[in-house]
């Protein structure tokens, strides 16, 4: 098994680089916006060198998976992978805003067996393992456990029609973030009907399986790792309880936009 404080002070250390950049301090950063629109900045390339030498160190025989690296196939032939998200939530991070993580997971045969985020301008490290838990700042984790899916809370900036008994939430830009606000029980559910990246939800879906949450994909089907296509359409990420509601009512939408 991994030195797990190790792998936590690398990833504080990631952080601690992310943070020398962050506008929100009063950093000058570069930023350009890659093929499809979305912004990357110098940050992002800099803690991701960072974390593919340090993490490469810590397990050598492991692969790896990160959203500014190029996908190298030999990944899929690895029992080990490291999934990596180096600054998760880069628009927040480039308008000085806080919800924003460095996001590590370890993948073990399509699982995620181990996870961190780093959000340092939010004083917090969330942490899981698979079995034993999930923490923020080292203080056990207890997710909602919420039975009706009426008034859950969820952190958007707007809600639809169809979904206006929900209650919205303050949202932080990162994926990670939200999802982990629902292992704080700090939110009901978090839903997204788009195809998304490994990278985006490795380590924030296991913290909140850990802390008693159900996760699937829009469909309401089990999440797998270290595929050969790095992504999945939708996410779902709620108290046990409200998930069969929420995969009913989200149906008609996963099958429309998904196609």
């Amino acid at each position: 098994m991994i030195d797990q404080l190790h792998l936590e002070q690398i990833c504080q250390e990631a952080g601690a680089i992310a943070m020398r950049q962050w506008p929100g301090a009063g950093h000058a950063l570069e930023i350009w916006h890659k093929e499809g629109g979305s912004p990357v900045c110098a940050a992002d390339i800099a803690v991701d060198a960072f974390l593919k030498r340090e993490l490469a160190k810590l397990l050598p025989s492991a692969g790896w998976l990160s959203e500014e690296s190029a996908d190298n196939p030999v990944r899929l032939g690895k029992g080990l992978l490291w999934v990596v998200d180096p600054i998760d939530g880069t628009r927040d991070f480039i308008r000085g805003r806080s919800g924003w993580a460095v996001s590590v997971a370890l993948v073990s045969d399509g699982r995620p067996l181990l996870a961190m985020l780093v959000a340092p301008a939010r004083n917090e490290i969330w942490s899981a393992v698979a079995g034993r838990g999930a923490w923020r700042n080292g203080a056990p984790l207890r997710a909602s456990a919420r039975t009706s899916l009426s008034g859950a809370r969820v952190p958007a900036d707007s809600l639809m029609k169809e979904d206006r008994d929900l209650i919205l939430v303050g949202k932080p830009n990162s994926i990670a973030l939200r999802i982990a606000m629902v292992a704080a029980d700090e939110a009901d559910l978090v839903a997204t009907l788009r195809w998304g990246f490994e990278w985006d939800i490795a380590a924030a879906t296991l913290i909140a399986r850990q802390a008693g949450a159900y996760v699937s994909d829009a469909f309401g089907q089990p999440l797998n790792f270290n595929k050969q296509d790095p992504r999945a359409f939708g996410l779902l990420v709620c108290a046990p309880s409200m998930h069969a509601a929420a995969v009913d009512r989200l149906a008609d939408r996963a099958e429309r936009y998904a196609h």
